[in-house]
């Protein structure tokens, strides 16, 4: 209990800690009754409990309507974290074992909350989310990652606009967390061993997510080197050396972490192991060290088992984006053997192995480690299956076994509490009414965020008087806000200031524009992007229509979702992963102007926004950035602007059509709950089947795959298809659909028919004589090599038929898995 804080007001310590309140708005009700005006200035119980008289607190304690509404919500909590949902529901629908009973989530970092200001952006908000929507749904997620002491960085601006960070001291006694410690009190401290016969230990702090406990691992303790304990000082800080050791302290650290929960607290050590991108994939590592040290497996034994039950994520669309470290410094900090003892350092090197022998890629890493693998929109599985295709050569990009689960963001978090109660019966006066009202609370946070801009560039009070004037509540309101690298193209909009400054200052139909947005600290690319916006934001004609924000985070995020009419998003396509503002802002009300990328490119139906053009096939970035920034100029000023002010009765009726239609197709879409749930059916759930066969009877079937892939690489190079037959079954003509057998001889090698499957593949002739458009088909072994199948004719016109050989066993998600496949 806080020192100071009432016996009869003991469970507001329970309310403030568990983060469940950030998304339960009648915890926060409770908490604004204490002070609405340090509640309003805050947002944070903690903060709140510390700043608020003992006098007033002393008072509520006597206060028997306060005491009876923390009784019913400390009572609605713990039904909450004790109760059957979803995640026990299913269970109960399926035979016993299917389902895991515990899933570790790694993630480098975690939004749930700017009270708990650990992390940078899209990613730390997506696992935030991630965790909250599993814990609604009750599964039984455990999180881990780091505490950055400095967190990500804090913007403000010069007075010629270029970004300056700042990294404020974070003391975690005044987060809302708590330390694990041992039944002594003890603290408890994971060991990590670093070169040089050195240490690296990190306290356990543990933030409450609702039902999930979030782990996260603090470098800054006593007995550390300075440099050890600088590890974790901020987020995405540093040269490699400092990355890469975060990155082992995350992985293998955050392995060690968990299990010493588990241990402490009874809760079930993780099935399954859920990698959010490559950062925090060593932790592959360290359980094939702990198999390989408690079973006595040997290296490829304890492989199968690992990858039965990992689960990799990845959210890099291009090359440049994946983490990579020179081998020397992997070889640094694993060469001795003293970090992962029994792992040899060549198996090490050899799973982050690419086309350049001197990097070591940890995303190769993540997906060999891993047997299941996705990207987070439908176009950037595509996009990955394609950039990764490497890994798996002579199958199709098609083949290649990385699916994907677009993402999703928390409703409860990210809708405005007037836009959950809209219902079918508010009609279109009453919903127009609420976007503006929620475009006016906007309105005053841009003022209000304006002016305390300038007084930090250096402005005097005297002269700032024109903020109190800055946007006006009843003009068609566009938001762009999100971090800034080059692909995301934040001055797209600039591409033309008159066409611009026409649009903003229409006489008519004006337009404004709010922008925000973070630069990484060495990205002087991106500082000098946001220096541009500030510079036009800045003019004296159009200050009053567009403003950059600085300081992007969580809280100002909502006033944006919240009341934007509009929601611009232009990157550079595919290069989008999936971004995920545009959902919050949907959910809203807010409708999505958005070139098709990311989530953008499957969820658009010609209604609940617009696709601004892309200029494919042009290879001049500059032209290309051209012809689509006049196609935004074009759809603002011809379509947008006009329905939003076209009004009947004062209300733009085809305008909240549109908004209706957003709100009920693509509301249940965008909500993380399904995208847990599609991570429970397709991820969780196989991989925790296939650890349970993995794992049963001493790793027998670990063992036996590795046995299996190691008959395979000795035979694999020796196997024929000696011939491949297409009989028409008497037909002179087939047509389209008509069934046809193919015949095929094979030569094994000394494997057996049950080792390997054989599969027709028919499809059109390439004028290269190369199948594509293909249909498979498994053949049937019929004795002495020979495989037989019928197909159906997928196609009209020219066909090719050929026949191929994969491996075959139970524990593989699919034949494709190990990369392997000898053609006719």
């Amino acid at each position: 209990m806080r020192a100071g804080l009432p016996e009869a007001l003991a469970e507001l310590e329970t309310l403030a800690t568990n983060l469940r309140w950030t998304w339960h708005p009648h915890t926060q009700d409770l908490f604004a009754t204490i002070d609405a005006g340090v509640w309003e200035r805050l947002a944070d119980p903690l903060r709140l409990l510390a700043e608020v008289p003992a006098s007033r607190l002393e008072q509520l304690a006597r206060d028997d309507g306060f005491r009876a509404r923390l009784a019913e919500l400390s009572e609605d909590l713990r039904r909450y974290l004790t109760e059957h949902r979803w995640y026990q529901q299913r269970r109960g629908e399926l035979p016993s074992g299917r389902m895991a009973e515990s899933i570790a989530y790694f993630s480098m970092e975690f939004g749930v909350t700017e009270a708990l200001p650990n992390y940078s952006g899209g990613l730390g908000v997506l696992a935030g989310d991630h965790l909250k929507a599993a814990s609604d749904l009750g599964v039984p997620i455990i999180a881990v990652g780091l505490l950055y002491r400095s967190g990500y960085f804090r913007q403000s601006l010069s007075l010629d606009g270029w970004q300056i960070e700042r990294y404020p001291v974070l003391d975690p006694n005044a987060l809302p967390l708590s330390p694990l410690v041992e039944p002594s009190g003890a603290p408890i401290l994971v060991h990590v061993a670093m070169p040089g016969g050195r240490v690296l230990r990190a306290r356990v702090w543990k933030a409450q997510v609702g039902r999930v406990p979030l782990l996260l691992l603090d470098s800054d303790v006593d007995g550390n080197d300075d440099d050890l304990r600088g590890v974790t000082d901020r987020l995405y800080g540093g040269d490699q050396n400092h990355r890469i050791r975060q990155e082992i302290l995350a992985g293998i650290g955050g392995v060690r972490a968990v299990r010493t929960y588990c241990e402490l607290t009874g809760h079930p050590q993780p099935e399954v192991f859920h990698t959010n991108e490559g950062h925090a994939g060593f932790l592959g590592l360290e359980r094939l060290r702990e198999l390989m040290s408690a079973h006595q497996l040997t290296f490829d034994e304890a492989l199968s088992a690992v990858r039965a039950g990992t689960v990799f994520t990845t959210h890099t669309p291009v090359p440049a984006g994946i983490d990579r470290f020179p081998v020397d410094l992997v070889q640094h900090y694993f060469g001795d053997g003293a970090l992962l003892p029994d792992v040899e350092l060549g198996r090490v090197l050899a799973l982050g192995a690419e086309d350049n022998p001197g990097m070591f890629n940890m995303a190769h890493m993540g997906l060999r480690l891993a047997q299941r693998a996705n990207g987070v929109s439908q176009l950037h599985g595509e996009v990955s299956r394609d950039m990764f295709g490497g890994l798996w050569p002579g199958f199709d990009t098609s083949e290649v076994p990385i699916t994907s689960v677009t993402n999703g963001v928390h409703g409860p978090t990210w809708t405005a509490r007037e836009m959950a109660s809209v219902g079918t019966e508010l009609d279109d006066h009453g919903l127009w009414d609420l976007r503006c009202d929620l475009r006016r609370l906007l309105v005053a946070e841009v003022r209000r965020r304006v002016r305390e801009a300038w007084l930090q560039r250096g402005a005097s009070p005297l002269e700032l008087g024109w903020t109190d004037t800055v946007f006006d509540p009843d003009v068609l309101t566009v938001g762009f806000a999100r971090r800034v690298p080059t692909y995301k193209r934040l001055t797209l909009m600039l591409r033309d200031h008159a066409r611009l400054r026409a649009l903003l200052l229409d006489p008519d139909r004006p337009v404004q524009l709010v922008v925000a947005g973070k630069s990484h600290p060495a990205d002087d690319g991106g500082k000098a992007l946001i220096q541009q916006i500030v510079r036009f934001a800045d003019e004296h004609d159009v200050r009053h229509r567009i403003v950059f924000l600085p300081d992007y985070d969580m809280s100002m995020a909502r006033y944006l979702y919240w009341g934007c009419d509009v929601w611009l998003n232009n990157p550079t396509r595919p290069l989008e992963a999936c971004g995920t503002s545009g959902m919050k802002a949907a959910l809203n009300g807010g409708l999505n102007l958005s070139i098709r990328d990311g989530w953008w490119d499957e969820f658009y139906d010609g209604s609940n926004g617009w696709a601004i053009p892309t200029a494919d096939g042009v290879s001049d970035p500059l032209r290309r950035d051209d012809l689509e920034a006049a196609a935004l100029y074009e759809l603002l000023g011809a379509q947008v602007a006009p329905l939003f002010y076209d009004r009947t009765d004062g209300v733009p009726t085809q305008w909240l059509a549109m908004v209706r239609h957003t709100l009920a197709t693509l509301g249940p879409r965008v909500q993380a709950s399904r995208m847990v749930q599609e991570y429970v059916e397709t991820q969780y759930t196989p991989a925790a089947t296939a650890v349970e066969l993995a794992d049963a009877e001493g790793y027998r079937v670990a063992r036996e795959l590795a046995s299996y892939r190691q008959r395979l690489s000795g035979a694999w190079p020796h196997i024929r298809v000696t011939s491949c037959d297409l009989s028409l079954n008497g037909s002179d003509s087939p047509v389209l659909g008509e069934r046809v057998a193919v015949s095929a001889s094979v030569e094994l090698a000394g494997l057996t028919a049950t080792d390997v499957q054989v599969q027709a593949v028919i499809g059109r002739v390439a004028d290269s004589d190369e199948l594509f458009d293909v249909v498979t088909v498994a053949m049937n072994p019929e004795g002495d090599g020979r495989y037989t199948a019928e197909v159906a004719l997928p196609h009209a016109g020219s066909l090719g038929v050929t026949a191929r050989v994969l491996p075959n066993h139970e524990l593989l998600a699919t034949p494709v898995e190990l990369g392997r496949v000898v053609l006719a």
